[in-house]
């Protein structure tokens, strides 16, 4: 291969090399410019000498300052470059640069699971909800007999999930931030691949009562002739056979009903897709990024909803997102959302400069900034519909921020919370992340990543980088696997090995 950089933008003043293996000292690209030292695949290279204090631009932005001169075809190094201050949120551009509307997409179908409620599913699952952790050793156990014993009989479910956490007694529900576990647990139960089969199993004498859980029957619909709930300390559960018979019969009242259901030609519009980064590198806005974006313009073009979240990586470019919010009010909701995760992490004696992982700036990103200019890219274009604060379920089609934390595992939960019932998932790094009630797309921002896990990578997106396809193309590419996977035509890796990572409720309230 012969040398190559990336430079995203016309006023960028370093560019990340492509070449797998990285360059050596001596380099010289067709351009002229030589390289002054070895510098690493996907870290970045100056592109003309940078004075003590300087600019450092990447994505046309400024990701930081020199803290010392670094000369053309020099390695610019994470530990050269200072980071900026974070955008003030009291002085941000509102709803001022709204985008045009794409011309719709009409056409694009895949065979899904109508509810009662509107939403659709992409897989036929029952959840069990647990309200408090004490239970969830009994309830995995049932989960566990349910799978070998039942689900064989029912061929048309999927899977059986318990709904598992470490909430429910010990903690103060009355205080500020303390409603967000609870509306999480609540809109778990709810997503649209659980079909609205709802299940509770309950312990009895846990804070986090199932009537608290759930305030009104409306939202917990009954299986015919069953309750609903089911409280291991009552009377009638005599040792642990019992309360193990008890959920296994109250889950194959459930099953049964579930398994009648069949999949139906739904509209693309159906489809709410949580889009999430892990294990991001300096390719990360380069080719996977871009490249969901562009599917992620499709799907709203084809009606959809489409959710971007992770506030630390999208905090730094918060004026971009408030620009192209579709109304003033969005914007206020996204400014709202910033400003609460900031007296968060403040309160915690922290700040975003604790993101990135070492292995993001492994893989060349020197800072917060740079990742978030990456990370933004997976929006796409579309203008801003709605924002929405954690564990509150997404109700708006089109492009919506649902606000949560980075960490993979805590922001996949409240994805699935938000009503997600399809899960996009870029890296650079490697990540065999999956979730058991939506199924995991993975694709890779460089191809020497997926070719190294050729069983966990779903698509390619590093053929971006070298001119093998266009961001157009595997846009496309990844529209079009959103569609065979929801309908249940194809698997995607992480369900072919039943990757399911455990969920992660974010708590923010005080724990007892």
């Amino acid at each position: 291969m012969e040398p190559l950089y990336i430079r995203i933008h016309g006023r960028d003043n370093v560019a990340i090399i492509v070449n797998p293996e990285g360059l050596p000292a001596g380099t010289i690209f067709p351009c002229g410019l030589m390289l002054s030292e070895a510098i690493p695949q996907a870290h970045k290279v100056a592109l003309r000498d940078l004075e003590k204090g300087a600019a450092i631009v990447r994505y046309g932005e400024v990701i930081g300052h020199g803290e010392q001169s670094i000369a053309r075809g020099s390695w610019v190094r994470a530990e050269q470059i200072a980071m900026p201050a974070a955008p003030s949120l009291d002085s941000l551009p509102m709803a001022t640069a709204v985008p045009s509307r794409l011309p719709p997409l009409e056409g694009h179908v895949f065979h899904g699971y109508p509810n009662a409620d509107g939403s659709t599913g992409t897989r036929n699952i029952l959840g069990i909800t647990t309200t408090v952790q004490c239970v969830a050793p009994t309830v995995e156990h049932a989960v566990r007999r349910i799978k070998s014993e039942i689900l064989p009989h029912y061929p048309g479910i999927d899977d059986v999930v318990a709904i598992t956490h470490i909430y429910g007694c010990g903690i103060a529900l009355d205080v500020p931030g303390a409603d967000i576990p609870v509306r999480t647990v609540r809109n778990l139960a709810r997503n649209p691949n659980l079909g609205g089969a709802v299940m509770v199993v309950s312990l009895g004498c846990e804070k986090l009562q199932p009537s608290r859980l759930f305030p009104s029957t409306e939202s917990l619909p009954m299986p015919s002739g069953e309750p609903y709930v089911i409280r291991l300390q009552d009377e009638e559960h005599r040792g642990f056979g019992e309360m193990v018979g008890a959920i296994m019969r109250m889950a194959e009242n459930r099953i049964k009903e579930l398994n009648d259901r069949q999949r139906r030609l739904c509209a693309a519009s159906d489809l709410v897709v949580g889009l999430q980064c892990g294990g991001s590198d300096a390719f990360s806005g380069v080719t996977a990024n871009p490249a969901v974006g562009y599917a992620a313009d499709l799907l709203v073009r084809a009606g959809a909803t489409v959710m971007f979240s992770e506030v630390t990586e999208v905090r730094d470019v918060v004026h971009l997102l408030t620009a192209r919010s579709v109304s003033v009010d969005v914007a206020r909701a996204v400014v709202r959302e910033m400003a609460w995760y900031d007296d968060y992490l403040l309160r915690g004696g922290t700040d975003r400069s604790a993101n990135p992982a070492p292995g993001n700036k492994r893989g060349g990103l020197a800072n917060i900034v740079e990742k978030a200019l990456g990370s933004v890219a997976k929006a796409g274009s579309t203008a801003l519909m709605a924002a929405t604060g954690p564990g509150e379920r997404v109700l708006s089609k089109g492009l919506v921020f649902a606000a949560t934390p980075a960490g993979d595992f805590i922001c996949g939960t409240l994805q699935l919370a938000a009503s997600m019932n399809m899960h996009v998932f870029t890296t650079g790094e490697g990540s065999p992340y999956g979730l058991a009630m939506a199924p995991v797309l993975k694709v890779s921002t460089r191809t020497n990543l997926a070719d190294r896990w050729p069983d966990l990578i779903d698509v390619d997106a590093g053929r971006i980088a070298g001119g093998e396809a266009t961001i157009e193309q595997v846009g496309w590419e990844i529209f079009h696997a959103i569609l065979e996977v929801a309908s249940g035509k194809k698997k995607t890796w992480a369900e072919h090995w039943d990757l399911h990572n455990d969920m992660a409720l974010f708590n923010p309230a005080p724990v007892t």
